[in-house]
This record gives C-alpha cells, sequence and structure tokens, in this order.
C-alpha cells in the first residue's frame, strides 16, 4: 500500500458564512492530496500530460463525518491499496483536523488516458516501476 499525507490550511474562500467549509471544496482537496502523493514518488501531472497521459476523474464518493472549518489545517490522507493493472486507478482518501478528528472519507477513480488518442491506456511503465516496492 502506498500512503501519502500533506497539510492544507482552510482559506476563508473556501468557507461559507457560517465558517463551515463549502461541500464542494472537498474535491479540491482530494486533487491536492493525489497530485501531492504522485509529486512525492518524483512524477507531476505535468510531465504525465506532456508524456501523452491524461488522468480524469470517472468517480467520486465522499461521505462528510464533521465540518471543516475557515482556518483549520486539515491533514489529507492519500492511500493507494492496490496497484493498479490496467487503465483504472483508485484512491482513497481522509481528511482530519488538527485534533486529529476525522471530518471526511472519500474515494476517487481515475482512468489513464492517451491525451492524442482520447482512448483508455495502461498505467504508464514508469509510474509502475515508482509504485511496485509499495506492493511487494
Amino acid at each position: 500500500m502506498y500512503e501519502f499525507k500533506n497539510q492544507v490550511r482552510v482559506r476563508y474562500a473556501d468557507a461559507d458564512p457560517m465558517n463551515v467549509v463549502y461541500y464542494g471544496n472537498y474535491a479540491q482537496y482530494f486533487e491536492v492530496g493525489r497530485v501531492e502523493s504522485l509529486r512525492a514518488l518524483g512524477i507531476s501531472y505535468k510531465v504525465m500530460e506532456d508524456l501523452g497521459i491524461m488522468l480524469p476523474v470517472v468517480e467520486l464518493n465522499v461521505k462528510y463525518l464533521r465540518p471543516a472549518r475557515y482556518d483549520d489545517l486539515l491533514t489529507i490522507t492519500t492511500q493507494l491499496r492496490e496497484l493498479p493493472i490496467d487503465h483504472r486507478i483508485t484512491f482513497h482518501q481522509e481528511i482530519h483536523n488538527e485534533e486529529g478528528k476525522l471530518l471526511t472519507i472519500g474515494t476517487v477513480k481515475l482512468y489513464f488516458m492517451d491525451k492524442n488518442l482520447g482512448n483508455r491506456a495502461s498505467m504508464p511503465p514508469y509510474l509502475a516501476e515508482k509504485l511496485r516496492s509499495y506492493f511487494s
């Protein structure tokens, strides 16, 4: 299993007049977790796109347990629990507040897509090489 943690602080613009994070912003927090988890492996979304692979989201599931509030420091935990073997990659994600309380859980499924053809593609070999050691 591969796991990565990073933090974000809730911006004023992310919250409603009650200082509660708007529910749609959790998808953006999950994206930050995914992008940074790949960057920690030495792979950037930009480079993947330059090499012809896109990663569109095809499914997003979120369960809201507690609210995050303006100025909270959130910890985003991103996990790959299975090594992708085809065109799909599924990230399991959790968001905790500074007190360690679990606020939100979710899964995000993406497809590897050939940027030029628009077809599904296999996981790029350079990503498989980076992940393999976490699943042996």
